[in-house]
């Protein structure tokens, strides 16, 4: 990735602004199978967000993107959506989100960060355990992540929140019947759909871009990301890479 361009007055950020999570620990090399089986046992995988802490980076996240949890390869290097031949990167690029793809398989580089930063994306999971498949998460691990999400949202007041994999969101929010888009606010009996969600920060339930998710590419998960990154006024970027 090229060099990026000083911070502006627009992206809201501080004019020192640095990038504060942890490198990758495999100092950009890819991890060996012995570090991928270890990495359940390493230490949680930093949250991505503009400022250290939920409440600094209040009112600096435009769409807070939140998987279900980590994989041994995300956790290792530090960085989500990490595995190759996950789609998460190339679909953000392809729906304009982000100007190029963003390689997390060495980790997030500070031009990255900066990149996230400035574009007021966030990223966060459901649960923090790492597992090799999301299907090993417990049922009470997924609804008290969503009811951690719900705290952190009204902490974090995102223009909006994106969950990837809607089993995961049916179970983390009790919604057997959950659709994938823009969820309602309320149930047709009129009880809240989330209980405790911020009723103005909107809440979208979108495919897991995992490579094992036959069902969708990364153009199909583009056309959904740019339906919600314009639900948030975001414009798109112009490039691709």
């Amino acid at each position: 990735m090229s060099p990026p361009a000083p911070l502006g007055p627009e992206s809201g950020l501080p004019a020192r602004w640095r990038p504060w999570r942890r490198p990758s620990p495999l100092g950009g090399a890819r991890p060996t199978p012995a570090q991928l089986a270890a990495a359940a046992e390493g230490p949680v995988r930093d949250d991505v967000l503009p400022l250290p802490d939920d409440a600094q980076s209040a009112g600096r996240v435009r769409l807070l993107i939140v998987g279900i949890n980590p994989s041994p390869w995300t956790t290792a290097v530090n960085a989500p959506f990490a595995r190759p031949g996950n789609r998460f990167w190339p679909s953000l690029a392809a729906a304009g989100i982000l100007p190029c793809t963003v390689d997390a398989s060495r980790g997030l580089s500070p031009a990255d960060e900066r990149l996230l930063a400035e574009r007021g994306i966030g990223i966060a999971n459901l649960v923090g355990r790492t597992t090799a498949r999301a299907a090993q998460l417990k049922p009470a691990e997924l609804r008290a992540g969503g009811q951690r999400l719900a705290r952190r949202t009204a902490v974090l007041r995102p223009g909006a929140v994106a969950i990837v994999g809607i089993t995961a969101f049916r179970t983390a929010f009790d919604r057997p019947a959950a659709v994938l888009g823009r969820q309602p606010a309320a149930a047709d009996d009129g009880v809240p759909w989330v209980p405790g969600w911020p009723h103005d920060v909107p809440l979208w339930a979108l495919p897991n871009p995992s490579g094992l998710n036959a069902h969708e590419t990364a153009d199909t998960l583009a056309a959904k990301w740019r339906e919600v990154w314009a639900a948030t006024g975001g414009a798109p970027e112009s490039g691709r890479g």
